[in-house]
């Protein structure tokens, strides 16, 4: 069961500690769940840490007279610690679990609207140095990817007089869940439409490529009737991304396999497959049965429904979305260009929106960043 802040300690905190100190122990007490969002009330906040506030309250009061701003001379205190919880609740709901294969692509920060990663391995030939000669430079080469220009998304919580006067606490908390789940899903949706192939915006030395190929050039990565059943099916797709060659250097790629998507269809089979912790195996039906450590184990399964969804709601059709399933190392060959992460802003004491809409404080969720595809070589998707 939930428990009660006291408010009023909570106000001798602060005025002892100051804003930095306190705001810092209850983000420390969130993030550690000593202490839920749920645990504070809106209403209770405002009488404790809003000077003479028990008067403010009664000045909120519809029916009563009406204060010049709804805080009093002094919101700073109410303000900071709401935007703390605030803040908890809608990254707390971004970073669920769900969201699954944003946190497996790589995350690179970056200040541009898009730009050129210089993309290239180098020879391991280049490696030998003989006695007297200088030691090889590695350098930047001319060989680079181009990245799609980054997005900005956003949405605002807003708290009214009225949801302090009321407390509702629990809805404003809600409307700050659903601000984090909306801009993580948007998220995860964008890139799943580039891991799916669903959004092709691979542009290799200014020439754009599918991200998935058939043929044997430029490479192909791409297992039609390969439908994930047995441990072979893993090896046949393993096989091919081991036969991956780098354009640049003619070297084989280091592809350390880690992550396995699938459809929710396959989840029971490839959770058997890839869990397993011993694998057995007969040389001849009269031979006896012997097992060995699962190569597999340490693997990343994801069965993701809404990568199904993404698959169904797909223009053209894609035929028999269900048994679709992509298996290689996600951070080597996905990345997410962020301008920045998901942050956290409050509004200004006494805006526009405190007098024409009663809107005493608004916390605005945003983030920008773009799916982009470094090398596709790295993945192999194998379909019906």
């Amino acid at each position: 069961m939930s428990k009660t802040i006291n408010c009023r300690e909570l106000r001798k905190r602060y005025e002892m500690d100051g804003a930095d100190r306190t705001v810092a122990h209850l983000t420390e007490a969130l993030n550690s769940g000593d202490l839920k969002p749920e645990d504070f009330s809106l209403r209770d906040l405002a009488e404790s840490l809003v000077p003479n506030g028990e008067a403010l309250l009664r000045e909120m009061n519809p029916r009563g007279d009406q204060a010049a701003s709804p805080l009093g001379n002094d919101p700073s205190a109410f303000n900071q610690v709401t935007g703390t919880i605030i803040e908890s609740k809608i990254r707390n709901a971004y970073n669920k679990g769900i969201f699954a294969v944003s946190k497996c692509v790589a995350t690179i920060p970056t200040r541009c609207d898009g730009e050129k990663i210089h993309a290239s391995q180098v020879s391991d030939g280049t490696a030998t140095v003989e006695p007297g000669e200088q030691y090889p430079i590695v350098g930047l080469s001319g060989d680079y990817v181009e990245t799609p220009s980054t997005t900005k998304h956003g949405l605002i919580v807003p708290i009214t007089r009225e949801a302090i006067f009321f407390d509702r606490t629990h809805l404003v908390l809600s409307k700050a869940t659903e601000v984090g789940e909306t801009l993580a899903l948007n998220k995860e949706k964008r890139i799943l439409d580039m891991v799916l192939g669903l959004a092709n915006t691979y542009n290799y030395n200014g020439v754009a490529h599918d991200t998935y190929q058939t043929g044997a050039t430029p490479w192909k990565n791409v297992l039609p009737g390969n439908v994930l059943q047995d441990w072979d099916n893993i090896d046949a797709a393993e096989n091919l991304l081991g036969a991956m060659i780098d354009p640049s250097s003619g070297e084989h790629l280091l592809a350390e396999i880690d992550t396995v998507l699938v459809m929710p269809q396959l989840r029971t089979v490839a959770h058997r497959l890839l869990h397993a912790s011993e694998l057995a195996h007969q040389n001849a039906a009269s031979a006896p049965m012997s097992a060995v450590p699962s190569p597999f184990a340490g693997y990343t399964l994801i069965a993701s429904r809404l990568a199904y969804q993404r698959l169904l709601e797909a223009s053209p059709v894609v035929t028999n979305p269900e048994n679709v399933w992509i298996i290689g190392n996600f951070a080597k060959a996905f990345a997410y260009m962020e301008n920045w992460p998901i942050t956290v802003t409050r509004s200004s004491i006494g805006s526009e929106a405190d007098f024409t809409q009663d809107v005493v404080v608004r916390f605005k969720a945003s983030e920008r960043g773009t799916p982009a595809i470094l090398n596709p070589r790295y993945v192999v998707k194998c379909t019906a």
